[in-house]
């Protein structure tokens, strides 16, 4: 409790910050903020460096630097953390799709690049700015436009590429450079927060440090807000300075591999067999893959060379679960058929609008996305059931019926309806992606249950003993003598 209230008083909060200026306190011991006189690097004087101590909602402790000369009216800002490296690092990614996004508060890192795909454009790791979108948006076009009457003169390809990026991000800020100021500043008044953008784009952040942030509107289940974390690599902690730098190149290409065969998981054991089609030699490709927030797993590879037989499938790498677990997924648009899934040779799959229902064992065990087994699916059915001669659908009726589950699970398969998804699977080596992790995903229901005494039996959990053997054998040692 203490310790709280130390790091409370050394950080307070910027509306803390703000009632404490406004105050108007002469002491120059109470004020929020440092100064310090600084050398300005444009003319050689000296100017006034401010330092201040906050900290940001839903983030962390930082400290903001302002400098600014008072001879040549030179100015920069500056951010830096507080805290220390957090041991993972973090990707956050937002969606402008209106006005209100360009408000977004965006802390970036010295070790920060961004990334818009709209533009191709990759800012490299730079000083640490506190801003909002659209402030980085317009530090972006400041930035590109300082060189461009050169570029025109020496290289006229490169400056009609980055003029279209310049045009394209004004675009989206809706700054035209109109001569009449007060005109173009009533027209922004104008618009609202709701108004669309003239252009949607999406900002990644990508920090190894783990020390940015890009704001959330309203919590973290925000749709247009996302936020992963990720293991860092060799590379990227010696950047940080976290890993001694390698000497030459081979000791640097040993301590990749070292560090690969640790816990990533890369090492592919290869195991030789028999085609079950032409008898041919064949290798059947083994990797322990681990699935961020679910559990190691098996993907297992056979390919025949000879004939061009391919199989796949995947095991769970941990233990049985005590539990079932069921999945219920609503999905509502085509990006959550983008959805990586697993569905183990356990579960079974249903989708109840076109009455779907697959039992345990069907296809096998896949890991795919939820488009990439729906396609399957369909294959299956169209290729296998539909037009499988003796076996095939003869009446005309029953035909006409297979036609019309035909034509709505193609429906389904292409996200022109919405419908549910379920994985139902005893002994819970199934998963589907959580576009949300680490926090709930508002579409996906997870139910955790206790297996049947029949799905037990099923399993061949039920005979199954697997403790006290060594008490058991000296028992009945002791019994027999």
């Amino acid at each position: 409790m203490a310790q709280t209230e130390e790091k409370s008083e050394f950080f307070p909060s910027i509306a803390d910050v703000v009632d404490k200026t406004h105050t108007g306190n002469e002491d120059i011991s109470a004020r929020p903020l440092e100064e310090i006189e600084s050398l300005c690097m444009q003319c050689g004087e000296q100017g006034v460096t401010r330092m201040m101590l906050t900290s940001i909602p839903f983030f962390r402790e930082v400290i903001v630097m302002s400098f600014r000369c008072e001879h040549c009216g030179h100015s920069n800002n500056e951010i830096q953390s507080a805290g220390k490296i957090r041991s993972e690092g973090t990707m956050y990614t937002v969606k402008v799709l209106n006005r209100g996004d360009l408000d977004r508060q965006l802390i970036r890192s010295e070790a920060c690049s961004i990334n818009i795909p709209e533009f191709q454009l990759v800012l490299p790791p730079s000083r640490g700015q506190l801003t909002t979108v659209e402030g980085l948006l317009r530090d972006i076009v400041a930035d590109l436009s300082v060189q461009q009457p050169l570029r025109r003169i020496q290289d006229e390809n490169a400056y009609t590429k980055i003029q279209e990026i310049i045009d394209g991000l004004k675009e989206i800020i809706a700054d035209d450079e109109d001569e009449d100021e007060g005109k173009d500043k009533r027209e922004k008044r104008e618009l609202s927060n709701e108004d669309p953008v003239t252009r949607a784009i999406t900002i990644t952040l990508d920090d190894p440090s783990g020390n940015s942030f890009l704001e959330f509107v309203g919590s973290m289940s925000d749709l247009k807000w996302n936020m992963r974390t990720y293991e860092r690599s060799l590379e990227q902690n010696r950047q940080l300075g976290l890993a001694p730098p390698a000497e030459n190149a081979e000791e640097n290409a040993a301590d990749e591999a070292e560090q690969g065969s640790g816990g990533v998981n890369e090492e592919v054991l290869e195991f030789p067999g028999i085609c079950s089609r032409c008898g041919r030699p064949l290798i059947t490709r083994m990797k322990k893959v681990s699935i961020p927030y679910f559990k190691d797993t098996l993907i297992m590879s056979t390919n025949c060379e000879n004939c061009g037989y391919r199989d796949n499938e995947i095991k769970s790498g941990s233990a049985i679960s005590e539990h079932g677990k069921k999945i219920t997924l609503k999905v509502e648009d085509r990006d959550d058929l983008s959805r990586d899934i697993l569905k183990s040779d356990t579960s079974g799959l249903s989708i109840p609008e076109i009455d779907l229902v697959l039992h345990p064992g069907t296809l096998g065990g896949r890991f795919t996305t939820l488009e990439g087994i729906l396609d399957q699916v369909y294959e299956e059915l169209t290729e296998k059931v539909f037009n499988a001669g003796d076996s095939g659908v003869v009446d005309v009726d029953d035909r006409a019926e297979f036609q019309e589950f035909l034509r709505k699970l193609k429906q389904v398969k292409n996200a022109e309806i919405p419908f549910t998804l379920i994985l139902d699977d005893p002994l819970a080596n199934s998963h589907i992606q959580n576009l949300y992790a680490p926090d709930p995903d508002p579409n996906m229901e997870i139910v955790t249950y206790e297996r049947t005494w029949q799905q037990n039996e099923d399993l061949g959990l039920n005979d199954m003993n697997v403790e006290s053997y060594g008490g058991d054998d000296t028992k009945d040692g002791g019994t027999e003598s």
